[in-house]
């Protein structure tokens, strides 16, 4: 990987032998394994590692997840919060691995769209809940610094499953707490 950050530096006109830019290979290098370290962690396996027996069936909801990943189509961040709810089916997940489902899909290169239906299905098939509830809000640094450079724009995806999706007054229920 080193390597091919040298070749980039020459490709756009710099000299990767200049003091600032040296060591620039091997700090990109270090950044992009942990920007892809989603690639390395099975979030379903977070799942099923932290469920607990439950008697509740009201809506369990994480909110203002920060997340941050990288746009495939320009390998530049997108970054915000994720809002995540589940209904429990006679089981409940720690709530510290909503948040590390997240991580684990933000640390690949995405869409935010696939993202938002992988947390949702991640979740539906390892937990089993009644129901899941994802909505994400992004900023997308491709369409602020390059192309349209709106800076002010932000991204809002949603992906209902189960009794979120077939019930009205449950999905308006999540989406009423993720406003307040």
């Amino acid at each position: 990987m080193e390597s091919l950050i040298r070749d980039l530096l020459v490709s756009i006109g710099e000299d990767p032998e200049r003091e600032g830019l040296v060591k620039t290979p091997e700090r990109v290098a270090r950044a992009w394994q942990e920007m892809a370290a989603g690639y390395h962690t099975d979030p379903g396996e977070l799942v099923r590692g932290a469920l607990f027996e439950a008697e509740g069936r009201e809506m369990v909801l994480v909110g203002d997840i920060d997340f941050y990943s990288m746009c495939e189509h320009h390998m530049l961040p997108f970054f915000g919060k994720a809002y995540v709810a589940y209904i429990p089916n006679g089981k409940i997940v720690g709530l510290s691995k909503i948040a590390r489902v997240v991580e684990a899909y933000a640390r690949r290169l995405q869409i935010q769209e696939r993202m938002t239906a992988q947390i949702a299905n991640c979740l539906m098939q390892n937990l089993q809940p009644l129901g899941v509830a994802v909505v994400l809000r992004a900023s997308h640094l491709c369409m602020m610094m390059r192309g349209v450079q709106k800076q002010n724009s932000i991204a809002t995806t949603s992906e209902m499953l189960g009794a979120f999706k077939d019930r009205r007054e449950t999905r308006q229920e999540f989406l009423s707490l993720i406003r307040e």
